[in-house]
C-alpha cells in the first residue's frame, strides 16, 4: 500500500515553508505575456489567445472596462507544481491530505484586506471584464468566479458559471449538488441565500472550491489547510456586510444574493466543447462590488487548460485514495482528451497479476463520473498520451485485459449518455505481470 495521505505528505513535501510563496492570484502572473493592444470583452480575448497558441496571458487594455485587466491560461498542472515546488504526484497527495485535515482561516480587519482596497460606488457588472468568449455562448460569462454561500449555518464554496443578465444581475447554472440544495431550501422558505462571488482567488482556494464531496464539507477549511501546507501561512479572510467571509487577497469580492427568481441561462460551450442547453436557472442579485487596486479578472476559457485543470486535478486525489486501498498507486492523471473529467490514467506498482483490474474497479469507485480508465506501470509517463498509447499497444490484450461495465450512471457532461443518464464504461489494464521478464516490453526511447 502507498500509505495514508498524511504519511505521504510528511515524507514527500520538499520545499521550504519558512517563507510564504505565491500568496495571491496576481503573484502567479510573474513572467506572463502581457497584451497591450486594446481588446474587447466580446470575443477578443479568446481570439487573441487562440491566435497566440493559448499561452498564459494578461490583457492590460480592455475597451469596455478601463482600470481593469484580465488574465487567462495561468492555471495548469505543471505550472502549479512548479510554483508550489512539488511534483504532480506530491500535489495530489497534498490535496488528499487537506481533505482529511481541514483547518480554520484567519479573519482580518478590512484595513488589512487587499480585496477591500477599492470598489464600485454603484454596482455595474458590465464594467468588470467578464468575457464573451465563444460566439455560441448566450453572452458574457463568469466561469472562473467561485460562490461562497452561507445559509442555515452551512457554508459552501464552489464553481458555478454565471451569465451576465444586466448591470446588477447574473443567472447561474447550479448543478444538483450542495449549493443547489441550499438555494432550493431557501426558496421554499421565501429566503435569499447570502453569498459572495469571488474572482481571482489564490490557487489553493480555487482547487478547494473545485472539489466535490458526498457529505457537506466546508471547502474554505480545506483551502485553509492547503494554504498552510503549500504557502506556509494561514489563509486570511475578511467578512463582508452580509456576514460571508472571502479571501482577503482575492482580486474581486462581490456581495450578492441567490434569489428565488429564475431566468434563462445558456447556451454555453461546456468543458467537452459541446454546447449546453438553455435552462431556467437561479438569478443572483448583486449588492456591492469590492476589488483590489488595478484589479485583474480571471477570465478562464471554457474547454481550455485551466478548465480541465480545475475540473480534473481535485478528482485525482479521490481516485488515488480509492486505488491505494487495493494496490500501491503512485500517480493519477486526468486526461485532456477526457476533458479533465471523463478519463484518467492510473499508475500503479502491481504485486499480483490481478492488481491492474482491481485498480480499474477502484478508480471508477473513486470518481463515478469517469467513463474510461487506463492502468499502467511506473515506467510510463502518464501525462504523455503517446507513451500511454504505446503501453496499450505493447502490453495490453483487448480480450483479456479489458473490463467493460454496462448500465452505469453517467456524467451529465457526456452528450452520448442515454436519456435516463446511463452509460457504459471501459477499463484497460496495460501493466505487466509481477515477476515477468520485462526486457521485451521496455522501450529504449
Amino acid at each position: 500500500m502507498s500509505g495514508t495521505p498524511s504519511e505521504i505528505v510528511s515524507l514527500t513535501l520538499k520545499h521550504d515553508l519558512t517563507s510564504p510563496r505565491y500568496m495571491a492570484f496576481r503573484d502567479m502572473l510573474d513572467g506572463v505575456h502581457h497584451v497591450n493592444d486594446t481588446v474587447s470583452v466580446i470575443h477578443d480575448m479568446l481570439d487573441s489567445s487562440v491566435s497566440m497558441g493559448n499561452p498564459p496571458l494578461v490583457f492590460d487594455n480592455i475597451a469596455e472596462t478601463p482600470g481593469h485587466r484580465a488574465a487567462l491560461n495561468v492555471l495548469e498542472r505543471s505550472r502549479l507544481c512548479e510554483m508550489f515546488g512539488v511534483g504532480p504526484g506530491e500535489l495530489i497527495d497534498i490535496l488528499a491530505w487537506a481533505m482529511e485535515n481541514p483547518s480554520e482561516p484567519v479573519i482580518v480587519e478590512r484595513s488589512a484586506a487587499q480585496v477591500m482596497e477599492s470598489g464600485q460606488e454603484n454596482v455595474d457588472l458590465g464594467k468588470i471584464p467578464i468575457p464573451w468568449h465563444f460566439r455560441e455562448d448566450g453572452g458574457r460569462y463568469q466561469s472562473a468566479s467561485i460562490i461562497i454561500a452561507e445559509y442555515n449555518g452551512v457554508r459552501n464554496v464552489s464553481f458555478h458559471r454565471q451569465l451576465l443578465r444586466d448591470s446588477g444581475h447574473s443567472v447561474a447554472r447550479l448543478v444538483p449538488r450542495h449549493l443547489r440544495t441550499l438555494s432550493t431550501m431557501a426558496a421554499e422558505n421565501g429566503d435569499d441565500v447570502p453569498i459572495a462571488v469571488v474572482n481571482g482567488a489564490d490557487p489553493t482556494v480555487l482547487l478547494a472550491a473545485a472539489m466535490s464531496f458526498t457529505d457537506y464539507v466546508d471547502e474554505l477549511t480545506v483551502a485553509a489547510a492547503l494554504h498552510e501546507k503549500l504557502h506556509g501561512s494561514p489563509l486570511r479572510v475578511v467578512k463582508l456586510d452580509n456576514g460571508v467571509i472571502v479571501p482577503a487577497d482575492a482580486e474581486y469580492a462581490m456581495q450578492a444574493r441567490i434569489t428565488p427568481e429564475r431566468d434563462d441561462e445558456g447556451p454555453y460551450v461546456d468543458i467537452t466543447g459541446t454546447v449546453d442547453d438553455i435552462r431556467q436557472e437561479h438569478v443572483i442579485a448583486y449588492d456591492a462590488v469590492h476589488h483590489r487596486k488595478d484589479p485583474i479578472f480571471h477570465a478562464i476559457i471554457p474547454t481550455g487548460v485551466e478548465h480541465r485543470t480545475l475540473m480534473g486535478m481535485p478528482r485525482a486525489p479521490t481516485i488515488k485514495t480509492a486505488v491505494s486501498e487495493v494496490v500501491t498507486c503512485t500517480d493519477v492523471h486526468m486526461t485532456d482528451g477526457g476533458c479533465g473529467w471523463l478519463a484518467s490514467v492510473v499508475q500503479i506498482r502491481p504485486e499480483d497479476s490481478d492488481d491492474g483490474k482491481r485498480a480499474i474497479q477502484a478508480a471508477f469507485e473513486g470518481h463515478p463520473s469517469m467513463k474510461q480508465v487506463i492502468v499502467v506501470d511506473e515506467d510510463i509517463d502518464i501525462a504523455d498520451p503517446m507513451r500511454v498509447e504505446w503501453a496499450l499497444m505493447t502490453r495490453w490484450q483487448p480480450d483479456s485485459d479489458t473490463i467493460i461495465l454496462s448500465n452505469q450512471k453517467g456524467s451529465s457532461l457526456d452528450p452520448s449518455r442515454s436519456e435516463d443518464g446511463m452509460t457504459s464504461k471501459i477499463g484497460m489494464d496495460a501493466t505487466l505481470n509481477p515477476g515477468e521478464d520485462r526486457s521485451p516490453f521496455e522501450s529504449v526511447l
